[in-house]
Parts: structure tokens; C-alpha cells; sequence
């Protein structure tokens, strides 16, 4: 990306200034980069995929993606299972340390897994802690007004919040399936509600899921924060979608929302499928390959 940030400061001493930033001369994307890149304010759209091992991470920061998620959706493409769930904080952090060794220009945001945050605000905290300290500049994790407190807690010990709002993965067991959220006039409106009091706790940006583009806008324009969508439509100031579904893995399951960008299951699929064939014809290994 080569486009310029203007960014609106606030110093100490309560002046305004206005502050240039080429993303091409950017180390690495910082928090503030993000929190002040709203499209309405003439900024270009956001851009987040989700990473979870050293090699992807170095596909998507070559991308010039601005955000790395390191997202607890690698239950269901790494891991094969059927929801979010079994993921641990301890597989979190194995995952964010992976991703977070490519070294990346990109801002790394890590999720916090189901019940890694629903206990108490000391856990809460810990759990942070523990992503932060394997390679993450902030975490992200679900819910509205109800997450009041451990909000403010992770807030209160300097660590950087995302939240979710919409269809929120980790509530599959109380929703029941996965579905578009806040379809009604009352669901759209607490949603928004919802918005404004974790812009309010603090957090930096906000992600929408599964929700009419209707609502999505309205909550993009009501915010100063950034709304990065999946399934929200264009409205948003930022897209996210996941490394597997962009690069074409399991297809077969994608979501209406997803678009497929290659087709890389087929492609491997077919390489090593070569090399079994290589192997038992003996064109594998060659003399090129052997050592004399």
C-alpha cells in the first residue's frame, strides 16, 4: 500500500496537528495507525487476513495487508473441528508465537478463546497477557455491553482491544447455528447501542459479522473507530476474511460472504500427488537430487 495517513493527534497539552504517515516508510503498523483510519475522514478501506503459522504470515504481510488475525477459527481449518470451542489459551499462544516470527509489518491481533475471558477480570488479564507476550500488539474478543468489565480491566493494563459484535462464533452453543445477526429494527439498534459503549471502553476497532449492510453502515458512521466487516457488506472501513477461504481450501463449505481467490487445495492437491507418482515410477529422486 502506498497511499498516506493523515492522522488527527491530540498531544498532552490538548493541541490539535495533523500527522502525514507513508505506509511505505512504516517499520510496522501500530495501533494508533489503525484506530484513526476511518474512510468517512478520507483514509482507504482496511485490510485484515487471518495467519496462523510463520509461513502464512509471511504470504499475507507480503500481501500489504494491514492486520494479521491470528483468529481461534483455526479450530475448524487446522484443526478440523466444528466450532470454535476447543481452542485453548495455550494453542493461541502457540499459534501467535508462529505468526508472530515472520516479523511482520502487518499488526498482529490475537484472539482470546471461549473462557479465556468470561471468568474474571484477573483472567481476563492474564489471557491478554499471554498473547501480548507471545508476539500479539492487541487482542481481540466478543461481545458488547455485557463484557463491560473485563473490557475495561485488559484496557486498564495497556493492552489493545478489538472487539466483535454480530455473529459472534464463540455463542454457537446458545445460538444454534451460524446465521445473519441483528436482522430486526431492536436488534440493529442494541447492536449499535453495543458499539458505542465498547468505542467508549476503548476499543480501537470494532469487527462486524453476519449483519444486514444496513445495520453495519449505520454502526460505521455513528463510530470514530475503524468497523472492519465480514459478511457486513461495503460499508465498513475494512475487510477481513480468512487465509483458507480466500486461498481456496475446502470450498465446498465456504460462507455466502466469502470470495475465493484461488483455488490452492486443487493446485497442492495435484503437486503432491506428482511427487507419489514420481516416487513409485522412479522419476524421484533424479540424479540432480542425489547427492555423489
Amino acid at each position: 500500500m502506498s497511499h498516506l495517513l493523515a492522522l488527527e493527534v491530540v498531544p498532552a497539552a490538548g493541541l490539535r496537528g495533523t500527522l502525514e504517515v507513508s505506509m511505505n516508510t512504516l517499520e510496522r503498523i501500530t495501533v494508533p495507525t489503525i484506530r484513526f483510519s476511518k474512510v468517512k475522514n478520507g483514509h482507504e478501506p482496511l485490510t485484515m487476513i487471518t495467519a496462523y503459522d510463520y509461513p502464512g504470515a509471511k504470504m499475507v504481510d507480503k500481501s500489504g495487508a494491514d492486520m494479521i488475525l491470528v483468529g481461534d477459527s483455526l479450530a475448524m481449518v487446522v484443526l478440523g473441528q466444528p466450532d470454535t470451542m476447543c481452542v485453548t489459551i495455550e494453542i493461541m499462544e502457540h499459534h501467535t508465537r508462529a505468526v508472530a516470527a515472520a516479523k511482520s509489518r502487518a499488526l498482529i491481533v490475537a484472539d482470546m478463546p471461549w473462557m479465556t475471558y468470561h471468568t474474571s477480570k484477573t483472567d481476563a488479564i492474564k489471557n491478554a497477557a499471554k498473547l501480548i507476550r507471545a508476539g500479539a500488539s492487541a487482542v481481540k474478543l466478543e461481545g458488547g455491553a455485557k463484557r463491560r468489565k473485563v473490557i475495561t480491566a485488559i484496557s486498564d493494563a495497556e493492552i489493545p482491544i478489538v472487539g466483535h459484535l454480530g455473529l459472534t462464533p464463540q455463542s454457537i452453543k446458545e445460538l444454534g447455528v451460524y446465521k445473519v445477526q441483528a436482522k430486526s429494527k431492536e436488534l440493529g439498534d442494541k447492536l449499535i447501542q453495543d458499539a458505542l459503549i465498547l468505542q467508549d471502553l476503548g476499543v480501537f476497532a470494532l469487527v462486524l459479522e453476519a449483519i444486514p449492510e444496513s445495520v453495519a453502515s449505520a454502526v460505521t458512521d455513528e463510530l470514530n473507530i475503524p468497523t472492519i466487516g465480514i459478511g457486513a457488506g461495503s460499508s465498513c472501513d475494512g475487510q477481513v476474511l480468512v487465509f483458507h477461504d480466500l486461498l481456496g481450501f475446502d470450498i465446498a463449505n465456504k460462507a455466502k460472504f466469502v470470495k475465493t481467490y484461488a483455488n490452492l487445495e486443487d493446485v497442492g492437491s495435484q503437486a503432491l500427488s506428482q511427487f507419489v507418482k514420481d516416487v513409485r515410477t522412479g522419476e524421484f529422486p533424479s540424479k540432480e537430487h542425489t547427492y555423489h
